[in-house]
């Protein structure tokens, strides 16, 4: 790291707390460069700044969410909001490092699947030989992906849809109208968008792209001022539901802190669009399912004999695979490897992140073990 640099000007906190937050960065290596990253927001400092020889890379902000659009836009915008598709991957940042470009995930590591994957879909190069001291930030899709797998139609395999772009040391957002005319100017392909309104419209607005959404099993949206300064999230029931069918399906793994705000969602997403109580019980029904029938269907599994966890799909060069499975193993999860071919010169693999908890807790009780309430 350059210990020439004003760390406490560069990282925006107070020079007597430059050390214990220095401290708090994580050491990893990608490619035998050695670099740090922040696994945890600290000082103000975003989860997932990283430091790569003496340059930093911000962590992406946390994004607030709204649990009712009416008066929650207008709270939260005074000015004209544009409204885009909140897609279903798992969040990537990519940065030119002397020359080399790396992908880095929500938590601050260069994951060789990310980077390969990136520097694949993109032509990275055209835009850092432009935009050197910026950093894309986008979401990476498909149902191939080491991370958050998830069917899009046009979508085989895996692709990159920038949402943002930011100084990498700053974190400083583009407006949306520049973001996007440099998107299009490097052929980058963008997240979905639905149009610009006034916050006292976009409830309305957001409630029919919702519906739309919802219908079609996909995220939700995220609304953004137009100097990129200001964002607001909101989701659909779909991924509600799909979010509690995973984690009731490895049901010792995800606490509450997951589950009960994805249900207080449904409650105050039922207040305020739900017409009818038939629509409500319609919604609690699905809603009960979701949360019922993957946690049965696992218990049943495990009966069986069966492994449990979650389960992916892998599609890279040979080394790139390699390097991904011991970069997995080396953050302390077991994998379980359940297919493993040569496609077109590729490596396909499909394996599951073994989920000890929940097999080993479902175990015990099915033994008899007795819950002390």
């Amino acid at each position: 790291m350059d210990e020439d640099r004003d760390w406490a000007a560069v990282l925006g906190v107070r020079s007597a707390e430059v050390d214990s937050v220095l401290a708090a960065f994580e050491e990893s290596v990608f490619e035998g460069r050695r670099y740090r990253h922040l696994s945890a927001a600290r000082h103000g400092i975003e989860r997932g700044t990283a430091i790569v020889d003496g340059t930093v890379i911000r962590g992406f902000p946390s994004i607030p969410r709204t649990l009712v659009l009416d008066p929650g836009i207008v709270e939260h915008f005074d000015g004209r909001v544009t409204i885009e598709e909140k897609r279903n991957g798992y969040n990537v940042r990519v940065a030119r490092i002397d020359g080399d470009v790396l992908g880095f995930t929500r938590s601050g590591y260069v994951c060789p699947y990310t980077t390969s994957k990136v520097r694949e879909l993109l032509d990275p190069d055209s835009f850092f030989d432009a935009n050197p001291e910026r950093m894309l930030c986008g979401e990476l899709i498909g149902p191939e992906n080491p991370y958050t797998p998830h069917e899009y139609p046009d979508v085989e395999s895996a692709a990159f849809e920038v949402f943002d772009v930011r100084d990498r040391e700053t974190g400083r957002p583009l407006a949306v109208d520049h973001r996007r005319d440099l998107c299009a100017r490097h052929d980058l392909a963008t997240v979905p968008a639905f149009g610009e309104c006034d916050p006292v419209e976009a409830a309305e607005a957001v409630r029919e792209v919702i519906a739309d959404l919802d219908r079609a099993g996909k995220e939700g949206v995220v609304m953004q001022s137009m100097d990129g300064t200001r964002q607001l999230k909101y989701t659909t029931s779909a991924t509600h539901r799909a979010d509690l069918e995973h984690a009731f399906s490895l049901p010792f793994d995800y606490g509450r802190d997951f589950v009960f705000p994805r249900v207080l969602r449904e409650v105050f997403q039922a207040v305020e669009l739900d017409r009818t109580r038939g629509e409500s019980r319609q919604r609690a029904q699905e809603l009960g399912e979701s949360i019922l029938l993957p946690a049965v269907e696992t218990v049943r599994a495990v009966e069986r004999g069966e492994t449990v966890g979650e389960e992916h799909t892998v599609r890279d060069d040979p080394a790139v695979i390699e390097a991904l499975l011991s970069h997995l193993q080396e953050m302390g999860i077991k994998l379980e490897i359940q297919q493993d071919r040569d496609e077109n010169g590729e490596r396909v693999v499909s394996f599951v992140k073994v989920s000890q908890s929940t097999r080993d807790n479902v175990e015990n009780y099915l033994d008899g073990q007795v819950i002390d309430e």
